[in-house]
């Protein structure tokens, strides 16, 4: 059997890819000390880089939340409601 993947937390994510921007210490350091591969340290150094802006917009709340993600389980509760409307006034 192989390896179990590891799930980090969002805050360890963000630790170590501050720490990595930062430069203090080279990838191979902060992979050996955190015992993350130091690929791993780079997709989230670049996710940290290009999220950041979205965190000093007006008006939001710092996150980048799609609207159709929140709206389409709304539309499909409707949906069922009024189907089980429908349903129900056929039967009286």
């Amino acid at each position: 059997m192989g390896q179990v993947r590891k799930n980090h937390s969002k805050e360890f994510k963000a630790k170590v890819a501050l720490e990595a921007m930062k430069g203090v210490q080279t990838l191979s350091e902060l992979a050996s000390r955190y015992k993350v591969h130091p690929t791993q340290i780079t997709q989230w150094k670049r996710q940290l880089s290009e999220g950041a802006p979205q965190l000093f917009e007006r008006g939001g709340t710092g996150r980048a939340v799609d609207a159709e993600s929140l709206t389409a389980p709304l539309y499909q509760e409707i949906g069922r409601l009024k189907m089980e409307v429908d349903f129900l006034q056929k039967k009286h």
